[in-house]
């Protein structure tokens, strides 16, 4: 689990993130926990050669914590 935040600011369509906004909602989900899972995932995928640490192995099935 990470222990630090750091934020990460994009420019997005208004429509799509408005759209994004309905479904993460549908889920139950903040959209902070569905851009984390996203970029989690596209590290494990595309990490290479390179070693990942535990934290982000461990977290790889799903889990989100909090916010």
């Amino acid at each position: 689990m990470e222990n630090r935040t750091a934020r990460l600011t994009l420019l997005i369509d208004p429509r799509k993130k408005k759209l994004f906004e309905e479904i993460c909602a549908q889920q139950d989900l903040t959209p902070s926990q569905v851009v984390r899972r996203l970029i989690r995932q596209y590290i494990i995928q595309h990490a290479g050669g390179r070693e990942l640490p535990e934290w982000l192995k461990s977290s790889a099935g799903g889990g989100e914590g909090q916010g």
